[in-house]
């Protein structure tokens, strides 16, 4: 049972992640990544990993989409851009992602349910999740910490400039 959920939240995850690449229209590349995103979860979830899971969705589907959300926003191109968004605004945009997304609900909802009990009486204290993080696994934390580093000044500087040039227009 739970291998066949394993095997749609990845299909679901392989779909989103394709269709995200190969969209044009940035709003609906990021809400495919969004859902692929919400299927990693799941197969964290799925794999023993709830806490990894919840990572997955506060950090990357929360707060990092919202990032990109906000650069969508800030590269509005004015009368033009705010008609193409009312027209992705419209439901049949949203069919594949929402149909994908409402898959991925059930199946967490189904596994939660066979899911056994906690794998340990004992609670694990935000102590020793950083002394596990900033022990054995140091440099994987300061390698991701430069590489959003990296793409938050890149997005910075690819930002003002945009925003210069648009203000020497005006």
């Amino acid at each position: 049972m739970m291998e066949s959920l394993f095997y749609i939240a990845a299909l679901v995850a392989v779909v989103s992640t394709v269709a995200a690449l190969t969209r044009s229209n940035a709003a609906h590349a990021l809400i495919y990544l969004i859902v692929s995103l919400l299927a990693v979860a799941v197969l964290f979830f799925l794999m023993g990993a709830p806490f990894a899971a919840a990572l997955e969705i506060v950090i990357y589907a929360g707060a990092i989409m919202v990032l990109f959300v906000f650069v969508i926003m800030m590269l509005n191109l004015g009368e033009t851009g705010i008609a193409r968004e009312r027209e992705w605004m419209s439901p049949r945009h949203w069919i594949v992602p929402g149909i994908m997304a409402a898959l991925l609900l059930f199946e967490l909802l189904l596994a939660m349910g066979h899911a056994p009990g906690a794998t340990s009486a004992e609670a694990v204290t935000p102590k020793e999740v950083g002394l596990a993080l900033y022990g054995p696994y140091l440099l994987a934390v300061e390698i991701a910490s430069m590489l959003l580093l990296a793409g938050l000044v890149g997005a910075y500087h690819l930002g003002r400039r945009f925003i210069v040039r648009k203000e020497g227009q005006q």
